[in-house]
């Protein structure tokens, strides 16, 4: 059998004969074919086959292909031209010309010098560009990545998707309620009856001094169950994850507990103790976890079991003793809303007094069925759960108002690139006419067009980084945000940032390329390119601008008015000249108390003394903790803040006594089961005259005697409604918290003072005191920086909608000069132009606001209605709002508009 010599693919030569012009054809396939012979000798058959396929496919370009259409077009000339006539076909030669490359660096090289000659040449139109796009980059980044950040909360855990926190849903008739705090009993029985549930645990906050070697650390100590570790994917970097919780004496620590606590020690298997004095406990290191990233909602120093907490022993039985968190891992094929269904039957068995209640009150089922239920709520919304959390986390709104605000700005500065653009594109129409007529193609303008765009935005994007990259402590600072450059340079980010810029680069740049591109060179070159009417685009843009900004302004002002009216509610107590003293984990707070008394007791400047378990407002400690008791009186459901107080603290806050009398030495009684309520829990209970009465909180538990009836205070923030409150006095139970009230005139030296004379009291803990008004100032932190926010963006907003109706203003004016001219001619006045050319952009702006004001209520309405106490939207915002809004057009465009009206005619006129 004779042996041929390996041939190349007879479809890629095929290929190559439909690409390839056929004056180049037989030339190319001769080079390729002796090529792919030499090839078959040196590297073998197969791989000399692929490098020819390579080959032809390097032929895929616009330039042969362009040939090939060029080619075609010239055969069939020749063809119809044969046809007609017996004479020689004759086919303009023009197209025979190889038309070069668009990308060819040659090309690309005259391009980038033209781009530098023109952006040099109009340096205030570039200078406006850079500063409008590099701000907008900027402060977009800044947000989309705080926003990116905030969604990204406890999305690094395994199984995320199956792992989730349950809360009771209550349909009061007043309204309905959502609580994430578990009785007790909860977690085990409901893993015990369930066995689709793989894992449950019970989670507790707490904190606590842990000592070793004579070292003591105040460290976030949480207790929880075992299955903890069976559900969260927090890295175990040493220890056994099955195990390292079972003991009750076990505890799990972080890598940075361990560094501190034991310095390069080996942790595992050491020793050490929880608490201070009589109450310390030995516990035994069996785990080191990995710390926890800032996107986790769960924050840790130890873990030890939940059965070492205070009350566990007599609470653990208890359905209405509320004080921790559960989370559950559900198997993967159970479905959310099927199990939610499973768990009314558990609700009816162990929560039969509440649903009772609830009837008794006239409850109705809501649209899912529920009176009293337990419901899930997946982990991903944890963090934005606020009503379920207590109040900790972050809105979900304020999360897509950030990102929102990001595009605002973005689109904003987009519009404002383009009206500059469109603007200046007239001012080269003779450029383009001229380049059109010498041979430039459609297409090689618009490369070199968007490429000075894209030249302006890249300038732009490094600027804004640089301002990033100076900014973002004061970021950080200002908006409390845990971006560093190190969270910014990881590789999702940089596609994030790369992929804004190229979007802005193509809206931007893209349109008045594609605008310039289509310039006929005829009508140009006869000066015929003018645009009597604006555009339906040009004005669609100005209203997209002024729209926007002016619901960032509507916002902002309601937001501040909400802060503020939060700020100013009365809290029904005097939080001035009061001083708060955390008393930490390594002092005995009622020893603290009483030597602060003894010390302080024949001071003048002070007041009063007092102690509680429970902080006024947020102190440097940045702790807070509530306590809810749930009973049934006379057959309602009762619900309270349940505080533990001490002597003299109606006297320190200045809460006045409506019945009664506050707790008092004389009466040893006090400190057993004797209660002062507010005026809300009396109305709760129905009691016109409460003093003297007695409840209980369970049918075994000790009954409670009120003596005294205050008025409504808030304990808590103003953004929730307050429960009602109950305090009682224990001589057994901690004091977490000192208040002093002091005089106004020695209001100044107060706070020294009582730091020297904390040194004495309690030597091994740090003074960190802070006065209250200071303290519930940051209960509203999250609402100022909302607001914060939506003032930064609304001025960025209205400074680049003004540039961009400066740069339209410009284009309008430019086109109208001799119109102004003929008009000032006829005699018609300064004042009479100048209305002529601001009317149509008054106009705009009136559009803007009339489409900014339903959208700005609807918004603000539904913010608003997550707070308890808060402001009526009026209707003079919106009418102040408009009011600026106009007048700052009106500035922007009579810039423009004096200087052409006052313009001598003859120089307007002397073209025609």
């Amino acid at each position: 059998m004779a042996n041929y010599p390996p041939t190349p693919p007879a479809w890629a030569d095929r290929l190559l004969t439909w690409l390839c012009p056929p004056q180049l054809l037989e030339e190319l396939l001769g080079d390729l074919h002796e090529q792919f012979a030499d090839q078959v000798d040196q590297i073998g058959e197969q791989k000399a086959r692929q490098l020819y396929i390579l080959e032809v496919v390097k032929f895929v370009r616009p330039y042969f292909l362009m040939q090939q259409a060029i080619s075609l077009l010239n055969n069939t000339n020749v063809t119809v031209k044969t046809t007609r006539t017996s004479h020689k076909p004759t086919v303009s030669r023009i197209r025979d010309y190889p038309q070069p490359f668009l990308l060819n660096p040659s090309m690309l090289r005259n391009y980038l010098k033209i781009a530098f000659r023109n952006l040099w040449k109009s340096k205030g139109y570039a200078a406006i560009n850079v500063v409008g796009l590099s701000v907008a980059f900027f402060v977009s980044v800044f947000l989309f990545l705080t926003a990116y950040f905030q969604l990204s909360f406890d999305s690094f855990h395994q199984d995320g998707n199956r792992i989730f926190q349950t809360y009771l849903f209550s349909n009061d008739p007043e309204k309905a309620s959502r609580s994430g705090n578990m009785p007790f009993p909860l977690g085990p029985t409901i893993k015990a009856e369930y066995p689709e549930i793989e894992a449950a645990a019970r989670l507790m906050n707490g904190s606590d001094v842990v000592t070793y070697k004579g070292k003591s650390l105040d460290k976030n100590v949480m207790l929880t169950d075992p299955d903890f570790l069976k559900i969260f994917s927090f890295p175990m970097i040493k220890g056994n994850r099955a195990t390292a919780l079972n003991d009750r004496r076990s505890i799990v620590i972080s890598q940075t507990m361990a560094k501190a606590v034991f310095g390069n020690e080996d942790p595992i298997g050491k020793q050490v103790q929880l608490g201070f004095d009589a109450n310390k406990k030995d516990f035994i290191v069996t785990g080191v976890l990995g710390d926890f990233p800032d996107n986790s909602s769960i924050k840790y120093d130890a873990f030890i079991q939940i059965a070492n907490s205070v009350n566990y022993q007599s609470d653990k039985d208890k359905w209405d003793a509320m004080s921790h968190s559960v989370y559950l891992k559900l198997a993967s094929n159970v479905d959310q809303v099927t199990f939610e269904t499973r768990l009314k039957s558990f609700a009816t068995k162990y929560f039969q007094e509440n649903l009772e209640g609830l009837k008794k009150k006239g409850a109705k089922p809501d649209e899912r069925g529920d009176l009293f239920t337990i419901r899930l709520q997946k982990l991903s919304d944890v963090h934005f759960n606020t009503a379920i959390s207590g109040g900790s986390g972050t809105s979900i709104a304020v999360v897509y108002a950030l990102a929102g605000i990001a595009l605002f700005i973005l689109l904003i500065a987009c519009i404002n690139f383009i009206n500059l653009s469109v603007a200046r594109s007239f001012t080269r129409a003779k450029e383009v006419g001229v380049r059109k007529s010498l041979g430039a193609l459609k297409n090689q303008l618009f490369v070199q067009i968007w490429g000075e765009a894209a030249m302006i935005c890249f300038v732009g994007f490094v600027v804004g980084m640089v301002l990033a990259y100076l900014l973002l402590p004061a970021f950080n600072a200002a908006f409390h945000g845990k971006l560093t450059l190190d969270y910014i340079l990881q590789p999702d980010k940089i596609a994030l940032i790369l992929g804004i810029f190229v979007l802005v680069t193509l809206i931007a740049g893209g349109y008045p390329a594609w605008q310039m591109s289509k310039f006929n060179a005829v009508e140009v070159l006869k000066g015929k390119i003018t645009l009597k009417r604006p555009g339906l685009l040009r004005n669609s843009l100005i209203v997209t601008q002024f729209t926007l900004s002016s619901l960032l302004i509507c916002c902002t002002i309601i937001a501040v008015q909400q802060v503020d009216h939060m700020r100013n509610q009365p809290l029904g107590f005097q939080k001035e000249q009061v001083i708060s003293i955390p008393v930490g984990n390594k002092v005995d707070g009622r020893q603290a108390l009483r030597r602060m008394r003894n010390t302080l007791a024949n001071d003048p400047t002070v007041v009063a003394i007092t102690g509680s378990g429970v902080n006024l407002g947020l102190g440097k400690d940045r702790s807070t903790s509530r306590s809810v008791m749930g009973f049934t009186y006379k057959e309602k459901e009762v619900s309270t803040d349940w505080v533990h107080i001490d002597y003299e603290y109606l006297k320190t806050l200045n809460i006045k006594l409506l019945a009664g009398r506050e707790f008092n030495p004389a009466y040893p009684s006090d400190s057993l089961n004797r209660v002062i309520i507010t005026e809300s829990m009396a109305k709760i209970i129905s009691e016109k005259d409460p003093v003297g009465k007695f409840f209980q909180t369970d049918t075994a538990g000790a009954r409670y005697q009120i003596i005294g009836v205050v008025p409504d205070f808030h304990l808590y923030s103003t953004t929730s409604e307050n429960k009602p409150i109950t305090m009682y006095l224990s001589h057994n139970e901690d004091i977490n918290y000192i208040f002093v009230r002091v005089n106004p005139q020695s209001l100044a030296s107060s706070m020294d003072k009582l730091k020297a004379i904390w040194k004495d009291v309690a030597p091994q803990s740090e003074f960190t005191g802070s006065f209250v008004d200071e303290n519930t100032d940051s209960w509203y932190k999250e609402e100022e920086r909302f607001s914060q926010v939506f003032s930064l963006a609304s001025g960025i907003a209205i400074l680049l909608s003004c540039l961009g109706l400066f740069a339209i203003a410009l284009m309008v004016i430019e086109q109208r000069t001799k119109e102004i001219g003929v008009r000032k001619v006829l005699g018609a006045s300064i004042p009479s132009i100048v209305y002529i050319l601001s009317q149509d952009f008054v106009k705009m702006v009136i559009l803007a606001i009339v489409i900014a004001t339903p959208l700005a209520w609807f918004f603000m309405q539904k913010w608003l209605n997550n707070y308890s106490y808060r402001i009526e939207i009026s209707v003079w915002i919106f009418v102040l709002v408009g009011f600026a809004a106009i007048l700052i057009a009106l500035v922007t465009v009579s810039f423009h508009s004096v200087k052409a009206a006052l313009m001598n005619p003859v120089k307007s006129l002397r073209s025609e």
